[in-house]
């Protein structure tokens, strides 16, 4: 791909069952070890579950699943349909939940990523992520270790405004 990569914008809304052959067909071409339809399901029934999905011309081109506690977001599913990575999709998806971070409430954001999975990896750390542990033996469906990454909620910088009176202008 060129680098004047095509950025498609996409509509981020949350995900409804009617979104599930979508979503899987996604999962299942994303992943070696993708979740199953239960999977999806088990996780998104509990009340800290969370599933987004990312549309673009009335298809789904990615979803994100993340559980709510009380001082974080956890990061447990992330993924772009393969015609549509790189085109910006993933990064506005990681932007709506960046935004959803404040200091006063859920300040970061927690994911596992495969060691195995150096796209993700720099995509994630481009994204302000960075790997705070390694995970040993993490997955069920293998002996991979996982890199525990992290991004910490910072306050947009606001300009620096310094206070100026009729004084200060005349002491010069």
């Amino acid at each position: 791909m060129n680098s004047k990569q095509q950025q498609q914008r996409v509509h981020i809304r949350w995900m409804i069952r009617r979104d599930m052959a979508e979503v899987l067909d996604i999962e299942g071409d994303g992943f070696e070890f993708p979740w199953s339809e239960e999977d999806f399901i088990r996780c998104l029934r509990q009340r800290n579950c969370i599933g987004m999905v990312a549309e673009h011309a009335e298809r789904v081109v990615g979803f994100m699943i993340y559980e709510l506690h009380k001082t974080r977001l956890h990061l447990l599913n992330f993924a772009v349909a393969k015609e549509f990575r790189r085109q910006s999709a993933g990064t506005q998806m990681l932007s709506k939940l960046i935004g959803k971070l404040s200091s006063q409430r859920r300040a970061r954001i927690l994911l596992e990523v495969r060691e195995t999975n150096l796209p993700a990896q720099l995509f994630f750390r481009k994204m302000g992520f960075r790997a705070v542990s390694v995970l040993r033996d993490f997955y069920d469906d293998t002996t991979e270790d996982a890199y525990l990454m992290q991004y910490r909620y910072r306050p947009a910088a606001s300009p620096i405004i310094v206070p100026t009176n009729r004084i200060t202008k005349l002491a010069g």
